[in-house]
């Protein structure tokens, strides 16, 4: 990794740090094969730092790439994004710079099929609920309707079966759930029966089954506001919607709609556009939490749910973290 005069390539990244700058963690690692070189840096001293830059280390989506940015970087041979969906970037624009893309599409594949399941088992059981429940101060009892929803031999449908819908499937299989799975090309028959799951070639008949759907795609220009109205209208009126793709995957003001008129029974928000939620009335009450900050993807060697519970106010309430 040492350049011919005994310089290591310049990485580019937003910060060290802080909200959005890369962990501590990192640094130790990155340092061994790059000279790490901050937005702030790269700014206060354009004119000497634009040719040392050879990469840009993304996280959090930053530094944001855009035109003036690739202009300012004449040695800049890849961008390296530090999850898997690149829905952020301009790939047509990146690859126009000769610049190459990387991402890490297997690094949290585990993980998040582990919120997926979370999220499902918790607006099951209606565990977020619970706790508040539990911790307050006037409880005596439960009605009877907090203990939720049966998981076992429920049906799970599953858009989107790709690495993570495929592990997903997996752990559904533990809880001896009946898996559909709806996908752009179906898998194997020996992957099919390994988990027993049943391909549906058209979204719909997924949807009509379904006692939880879980949306697991790639957010593009195909699959926005893939479930909206009208993919609601057709899903169980007892149905939980979970989303572990990205927020504008679903229909945000058609999900709020079906929540409040009793079109599905809840919501299971591991994403939402934009993050966080603006405090609107319509998508948030203080008092029940029901949505947190993307942790589909955190993972202790990566970067990175939420519940939305029909209830007699019949809102989409939302709330930054869990804790149960």
């Amino acid at each position: 990794m040492i350049m011919g005069g005994g310089e290591l390539p310049g990485l580019l990244v937003d910060e060290i740090g802080g909200i959005h700058g890369i962990l501590h963690g990192h640094v130790a690692l990155l340092k061994k094969h790059f000279y790490l070189i901050t937005m702030k840096e790269f700014l206060e001293n354009r004119k000497h730092m634009s040719k040392k830059v050879q990469a840009i280390y993304l996280w959090w989506h930053k530094p944001i790439i855009d035109r003036e940015l690739l202009q300012s970087l004449p040695n800049l041979k890849v961008i390296a994004n530090s999850g898997v969906g690149m829905d952020h970037l301009d790939l047509k624009l990146v690859a126009s710079f000769g610049v190459k893309m990387a991402n890490a599409p297997y690094a949290v594949s585990s993980s998040t099929a582990d919120t997926g399941m979370a999220l499902l088992l918790a607006s099951a059981r209606r565990l977020v609920e619970g706790y508040h429940v539990a911790i307050s101060p006037g409880m005596e009892y439960c009605e009877a309707d907090l203990l939720g929803v049966e998981v076992t031999g429920a049906t799970l449908g599953i858009i989107g079966m790709g690495s993570i819908g495929y592990k997903i499937a997996l752990r559904a299989k533990a809880f001896e759930m009946n898996i559909l799975y709806h996908n752009r090309t179906r898998r194997k028959e020996q992957e099919e029966q390994a988990v027993g799951a049943t391909y549906c070639e058209k979204i719909d008949s997924l949807l009509q089954q379904a006692d939880f759907v879980m949306v697991v795609v790639s957010l593009t220009p195909q699959t926005h506001k893939l479930i909206g109205k009208r993919e609601m209208e057709l899903m169980k009126p007892t149905a939980t919607l979970i989303n572990i793709s990205r927020g504008a995957v679903v229909d945000q003001e058609a999900l709020v709609t079906a929540l409040q008129t009793g079109v599905i029974r809840a919501a299971a928000l591991d994403v939402t556009y934009p993050e966080p939620l603006p405090r609107l009335p319509s998508l948030l009450i203080s008092q029940k939490p029901c949505q947190s900050p993307t942790r589909g993807r955190r993972h202790p060697c990566s970067r990175q749910g939420g519940i939305c519970q029909r209830q007699p106010h019949h809102r989409l309430w939302r709330r930054e973290i869990i804790h149960c």
